[in-house]
């Protein structure tokens, strides 16, 4: 986990986030993802998720010989925020060899915490795409589609 001072929280550009800020995530995706653990696929994804309040969580992909076990790099790095306490984000940076969008598992759990997440793809060659999670996850599921729970629910 790494910290930046909140001052250094982007509030303009075009997508909400600084020059400076992007080259900081990227960097943490980059080096995050020489830690990937993917003997079958030999694909390594590195993931840097930057929190409302400066911090950036990282996540790797870690496959297991029964696939479907195999947890993809931004959902480590949502775990990782999530256990330190952080649910409010601002923007991640995914970076593999060719620069792919995140997988339809990926965009739904990032999609719980911020609809609007600016995400950064980034090849090898440090090609970047930037997008909003809404435009890789056009009508999302989400909270207001479930009915609403009764007020003596017991829910944690």
């Amino acid at each position: 986990m790494r910290n930046l001072a909140a001052r250094e929280v982007p509030v303009g550009g075009s997508d909400g986030v600084s020059e400076s800020l992007v080259a900081q995530l990227i960097a943490a995706a980059i080096d995050v993802r020489a830690r990937a653990y993917a003997p079958y696929s030999h694909f390594a994804v590195g993931a840097a998720l930057l929190a409302g309040d400066g911090q950036i969580y990282t996540g790797c992909n870690v496959e297991n010989a029964s696939y479907g076990l195999t947890v993809c790099a931004e959902r480590n790095a949502v775990a990782h925020a999530v256990v330190s306490g952080a649910h409010d984000f601002v923007a991640i940076a995914v970076v593999t060899e060719n620069g792919v969008a995140p997988c339809g598992a990926c965009r739904q759990v990032l999609a719980e915490f911020n609809p609007q997440l600016t995400v950064i793809l980034v090849d090898a060659a440090g090609r970047q795409r930037h997008f909003s999670l809404a435009e890789l996850l056009p009508a999302a599921f989400g909270p207001d589609q479930l009915p609403a729970m009764p007020a003596d629910a017991d829910v944690e």
